[in-house]
């Protein structure tokens, strides 16, 4: 059976919005015969189980102050070691809900998942906010209808991949 594992973090609902679209994309995707499934789960549930069961990785996370959120960091602090080597060579890519440009976190966790050698099979979805203010930084984030298309579609996409054998 394939599973295609989100573990996602999110401090004022725009990282889970995204997560839940990608989910719902993969979801669509879902084919019993062929055995595959989407599980998404918050980073603080997350373990290293999870991640040496799953085949495929999508990692959606904030940046907060030009990084990845803590909450994710703990994720991958806690579960590195633990799978490092048992992983190589299985696809991932990444989601990110920013304020400004968002790279700072992208670039945390590809450097992660090169440790891990993990394959990116599709480019960073990055989602900027412009939240610049205190204000406008905590308020909840309400994510535009055609940023969670991109989601869904790139959901859709993986879960076929992985389903086919493509990666």
């Amino acid at each position: 059976m394939k599973t295609l594992l989100i573990i996602y973090h999110s401090i004022t609902g725009g990282s889970k919005a995204m997560a839940q679209a990608l989910a719902a994309g993969a979801g669509e995707e879902m084919d019993a015969e062929a055995g595959t499934k989407t599980l998404l789960l918050h980073a603080s549930e997350a373990t290293e189980q999870h991640v040496l069961q799953a085949d495929g990785y999508v990692f959606v996370a904030p940046e907060t102050l030009g990084s990845m959120a803590g909450l994710m960091k703990d994720f991958f602090d806690r579960t590195y070691y633990p799978v490092l080597n048992n992983i190589n060579g299985r696809p991932y890519t990444v989601l990110v809900c920013a304020g400004s440009d968002g790279y700072g976190a992208v670039k945390q966790i590809q450097r992660i998942a090169t440790g891990w050698r993990l394959n990116l099979i599709a480019e960073p979805i990055v989602v900027c906010t412009h939240a610049q203010t205190p204000g406008d930084i905590l308020t909840q984030k309400i994510i535009n209808p055609g940023d969670l298309e991109r989601c869904h579609e790139l959901g859709a996409a993986f879960a076929n991949g992985l389903a086919m054998g493509l990666f």
